[in-house]
């Protein structure tokens, strides 16, 4: 069975992308499943998160969009997090330019992850935050997007935004691509606003929007700054036990899908 591909987007940035992709990557691998984790965002701070050194990689997923490098190559296991990855550093900033004259630019990480799908259960393509060929790409192998986002007055309006980016690659490549669901990020209940945001969100997208909410938690802030997830860096932090939650919830959602 082929796993099923996550992409983890907002072309807001600092909303808890890469902390939910490597924490949500290592809640799923701690429920024994087999997790691959993408860094496409050239800052390679999901492969810093995730224990590995950026600096010193001479294989990344930048060799392996341009296809000189095969999956194979570029696949390494991360120790800490428990899952495997496809590593970024700098260099991916180079190939947004050198993509746009060659063939199937938009689908060569889609092709690259038909290959290993079926080792895997779950996918998880970390994408920048913003709209460009790289986030094309991991919108184009994702089966699903998952939108971390803070509950706050700018997110509704940044939101409009994606979800139109999101329909104009389902019309013209990706025909299967869904939201997967909305993840309340950074969450402080003590603020009337993000009550308020929060509750609007659950009206427009109702169970679109996961039952889980991260909260601002100190560990889970300061776990990136080890290499570590969470989960390894304070298991019994706040955070650590809400990524733990989430992947539940969704592994849940996906079994029930299935049954059906």
């Amino acid at each position: 069975m082929a796993a099923k591909i996550l992409a983890v987007t907002n072309q807001k940035g600092g909303v808890g992308k890469t902390t939910t992709t490597v924490n949500l990557g290592a809640s799923l691998a701690a429920a024994k499943q087999k997790v691959l984790l993408v860094d496409l965002d050239p800052q390679g701070n999901a492969t810093m998160g995730s224990g590995i050194d950026k600096g010193g990689l001479a294989k990344t997923v930048y060799h392996l969009l341009l296809r000189e490098r095969t999956l194979e190559e570029v696949r390494m296991a991360s120790p800490a997090a428990r899952y495997d990855l496809i590593p970024a550093n700098r260099e991916l900033a180079g190939a947004e330019v050198e993509l746009v004259d060659l063939p199937n630019r938009e689908v060569r990480l889609k092709e690259a992850l038909e290959k290993v799908s079926a080792d895997y259960d779950y996918i998880l393509i970390d994408c920048p935050p913003a709209l460009n060929l790289l986030t094309v790409n991991g919108l184009c192998a994702a089966d699903a997007v998952m939108i971390p986002m803070q509950c706050e007055y700018y997110a509704l309006e940044g939101l409009s935004d994606l979800i139109k980016t999101i329909k104009r690659v389902r019309s013209k490549l990706n025909p299967s691509l869904e939201i997967e669901g909305l993840l309340r990020t950074m969450f402080d209940p003590r603020n009337m606003l993000a009550q308020q945001v929060s509750d609007q969100l659950q009206q427009h997208f109702g169970d679109k929007v996961y039952r889980t909410v991260i909260p601002r938690n100190v560990r889970l802030a300061e776990a990136p700054s080890f290499g570590l997830p969470a989960l390894v860096h304070d298991r019994n932090s706040k955070g650590a036990s809400a990524y733990l939650t989430l992947a539940g919830e969704i592994l849940n959602r996906h079994h029930e899908e299935n049954v059906r």
